[in-house]
């Protein structure tokens, strides 16, 4: 195993574990304890950050070690899903969700589930998760098989264990909100559980995912080293 492939195995370890370690364990507690909510989010927040580029450059230098060779229809994974997993993400920060970190309260409101929360309770992950497992399935080397399935692992992973937390953190609101919404995008829906009201998302997130999709497309040969491949 090569110093470059070695590195991104360790780096890969080092930002899915240190995102277990202080979200879903007793340290995350203690930490709030001695440091308060703000100085345990910085230290979350930089922590993952640290990784997460560590993470992204052991990548980029990673060798290229075929383990499969992808069909060609593969390639039309990401453009398919990305639309939507833009908006996932668009759509997941603009609107008030309680499984998010500092919202809680808005488990209260009378509509405790607006717009795309409908959808999936976890928009925000469940678009990284798209993200992840659509490069994953376009591409076959050793390197990006790693990096896209840790991601994803840990999004949608994640949605489980924001779950549990927020289940206990919630208390009876948790029924309400379960009751309204699904984890598995539009698992709800097709329940019959829910309603999507198309105004609570508006025609302005719609546009701005299309904007940041196309912007990912056309700027993708500046970050990822090549232009999407069209077959």
């Amino acid at each position: 195993m090569t110093h470059s492939l070695l590195s991104l195995v360790i780096a890969g370890i080092a930002f899915c574990g240190s995102h277990t370690l202080l979200s879903s364990t007793r340290l995350r507690g203690s930490l709030r304890d001695q440091i308060g909510e703000q100085g345990f989010l910085a230290i979350y927040s930089l922590t993952g950050l640290v990784t997460f580029a560590w993470f992204v450059v052991a990548y980029s230098r990673a060798p290229v070690i075929p383990v499969w060779t992808p069909p060609q229809w593969t390639a039309w994974v990401p453009i398919v899903l990305m639309p939507f997993a833009s908006l996932l993400l668009v759509a997941g920060y603009s609107t008030p969700n309680p499984t998010a970190v500092g919202m809680e309260r808005s488990a209260r409101a009378d509509d405790p589930a607006p717009g795309i929360m409908r959808v999936t309770r976890h928009p925000v992950m469940w678009a990284v998760g798209l993200w992840a497992l659509a490069h994953l399935a376009a591409n076959g080397d050793l390197a990006s098989v790693w990096f896209f399935g840790v991601i994803g692992a840990l999004a949608l992973g994640g949605t489980i264990l924001i779950d549990r937390k927020k289940q206990l953190a919630l208390g009876s609101n948790w029924q309400r909100l379960a009751s309204l919404t699904s984890n598995i995008p539009f698992a709800a829906l097709l329940a019959g559980r829910t309603r999507l009201r198309r105004r609570d998302i508006g025609l302005l997130r719609p546009l701005a995912a299309l904007l940041l999709y196309a912007v990912l497309f056309l700027a993708h040969p500046l970050f990822a080293g090549m232009p999407v491949m069209v077959p």
